[in-house]
């Protein structure tokens, strides 16, 4: 039998201590009650988790966990995150070549080691009731890439120039004094061509960069923060009427800045992010 069995070992490369190491240890299947409500309350506080994420919450709260560990439980008990499997059509304001084009400076380099530095923005689509074409908002962000904050934004019902060049100077009053030049990168749509957009980043020295035509990637943050905008507020929730979807909106951005933690910034919010590194400035 031990001729048997060593000749299998070696044909599948374990040791037999390995072995009987494996046939010793009690796996544990069953967690501690009050991980798993924690873990259970995390996730109904915010729909939008992933398993890292819920990881990183736990962190915060003074509980460390293996990643493992966390995806497990949330199997084990049905909350794992789908939220963010529907996918839909992109909106579109590519009119052609209708004002000034810009070339485009940030080229996907998307990290950054100063605030306010590199900015992307966007428009995208969203709507209400039955979702027809009466039925329909446009919201547009502009995007930290130190940070992920969302500093200004704005909804409305029609996407023109004045849409856009709004949050535009809300940023501008709202940053600090910078040593460095800022860049704001877009897509080629019509509203970013505009004589009145692009002159009032002329006047206040700012650069600006432009994603190449019909390459959606070059802009990929501002995607993806449109995306997990929409989990949160028009794919997993019902507004019957403009008034609810701007305030519900109104609300999440507010979450997304102060609330939402990221893996990607070490378990802190945006805006606690930002706050830190003006901390160790200072």
């Amino acid at each position: 039998m031990n001729e048997v069995l060593s000749f299998i070992l070696k044909v599948v490369g374990m040791s037999s201590s390995s072995y009987h190491d494996a046939l010793n240890r009690q796996y544990k299947t069953n967690y501690s009650q009050d991980l798993v409500d924690e873990i259970l309350q995390i996730r109904q506080d915010n729909p939008d988790f992933g398993y890292r994420t819920v990881t990183d919450a736990l962190r915060n709260n003074g509980k460390i966990v293996n990643h493992k560990v966390v995806l497990k439980i949330m199997k084990q008990n049905d909350v794992l995150c789908h939220a963010f499997d529907r996918k839909t059509r992109k909106y579109n304001s590519y009119r052609g070549t209708v004002g000034k084009l810009a070339k485009n400076k940030l080229n996907r380099r998307f990290n950054t080691d100063r605030p306010y530095q590199k900015v992307v923005t966007d428009v995208t689509e969203v709507r209400w009731g039955s979702g027809s074409i009466s039925e329909r908002a446009y919201f547009t962000s502009f995007v930290d890439l130190y940070s992920n904050e969302i500093l200004s934004w704005n909804i409305g019902l029609s996407p023109n120039v004045a849409f856009v060049t709004k949050p535009l100077m809300d940023l501008i009053r709202s940053k600090p004094q910078l040593p460095y030049k800022m860049t704001i990168h877009s897509d080629q749509g019509f509203q970013y061509q505009n004589y009145q957009y692009v002159s009032k980043l002329k006047k206040n020295h700012i650069m600006q960069s432009m994603s190449r035509k019909a390459t959606c990637l070059d802009n990929a943050v501002a995607e993806s923060c449109f995306h997990i905008l929409k989990v949160g507020t028009v794919h997993n929730n019902h507004y019957s009427s403009y008034e609810e979807l701007r305030i519900a909106i109104t609300e999440y951005v507010s979450y997304y800045n102060n609330k939402r933690i990221r893996t990607k910034l070490a378990g802190k919010t945006p805006v606690q992010y930002r706050n830190l590194s003006d901390q160790l400035v200072a």
